[in-house]
């Protein structure tokens, strides 16, 4: 991220929900009508009569990824729904423009922690508060993942580890370094037992070869301009005893093409690009 500026992966995560809550109601996949209100003016642009056209130089451009941050979110917030009964609270680690909060029902009446770094935490809660989306019971934590900081400020914001969590950890491990993933990891790990971990991570294979994948050079190559290069992956192969290691069981671990095709259907076997990404979900 550039300093003093909220995170630009953030926005166009944001600018892919507000997409998708366009489509018609039979078809769409997430309906994220907050979305919007995070864009800046050159995104918003993209989001009028003409937002079929954005849609298809997006895709055009790079390959699979609005696909597949559409896919995965739908995913997530499915996985939200079987699991949040199970929850005392929920903790969303790198948080940026997540909105499900305020956007799913499977949330109502849980508290919610918010944990991210202070540029793109600020914006939120400017948006959140020029829109009227206030929620009294989302406490907010602007931290560094980087800095170590993370269980020195949960612990002096009241996080009770003896609850049981749910923890959202959405398009974030990727732009860590394995210090700041693996001590996240067993602070989570420190939660009361059953507790729920969902994450997505990308396959480092890719960070080594980018030409594995196909239209990963691309998609490398725009993060680094905006300042958000992508440093980190693990092996799915290895990822059970990754996370076995620091206390945590696996459930499963489903990469883009898998997800895509479960919540496109047909169309998914046209979908190329970003295969690298996957979601895995763990429970301490």
């Amino acid at each position: 991220m550039r300093p003093g500026h909220a995170s630009r992966t953030a926005e166009h995560n944001a600018l892919f929900r507000a997409l998708e809550a366009r489509r018609p109601a039979a078809v769409r996949l997430v309906d994220d009508r907050l979305a919007d209100a995070f864009l800046s003016w050159r995104y918003r642009a993209l989001l009028g009569p003409w937002r079929d056209g954005s849609t298809w130089i997006i895709d055009r451009r790079w390959p699979g990824v609005r696909t597949t941050v559409v896919a995965r979110t739908r995913l997530i917030d499915d996985t939200i729904g079987d699991v949040a009964g199970d929850c005392a609270q929920v903790v969303v680690l790198g948080a940026g423009f997540d909105t499900r909060a305020w956007r799913l029902a499977s949330l109502a009446g849980v508290p919610v922690v918010e944990v991210d770094h202070p540029d793109t935490q600020r914006r939120k809660r400017h948006v959140l508060g020029r829109v009227g989306a206030g929620r009294a019971d989302v406490a907010f934590i602007p931290t560094d993942f980087h800095l170590g900081r993370l269980s020195v400020a949960m612990d002096a914001a009241g996080y009770d580890a003896g609850r049981s969590t749910l923890f959202l950890w959405e398009g974030t491990t990727n732009y860590l370094d394995a210090g700041a993933v693996d001590a996240t990891l067993r602070w989570c790990a420190r939660a009361a037992a059953g507790s729920h971990l969902v994450f997505t991570y990308i396959d480092r294979a890719v960070l080594a070869d980018p030409t594995r994948y196909e239209g990963a050079a691309r998609v490398l190559a725009t993060v680094q301009r905006v300042g958000e290069r992508m440093t980190f992956g693990l092996a799915p192969d290895g990822l059970a005893g990754h996370l076995d290691e620091r206390g945590l069981r696996l459930v499963s671990d489903t990469g883009a093409a898998a997800f895509r095709a479960r919540y496109y259907g047909e169309a998914a076997r046209a979908m190329r690009g970003h295969e690298f990404y996957r979601v895995a979900h763990a429970r301490v």
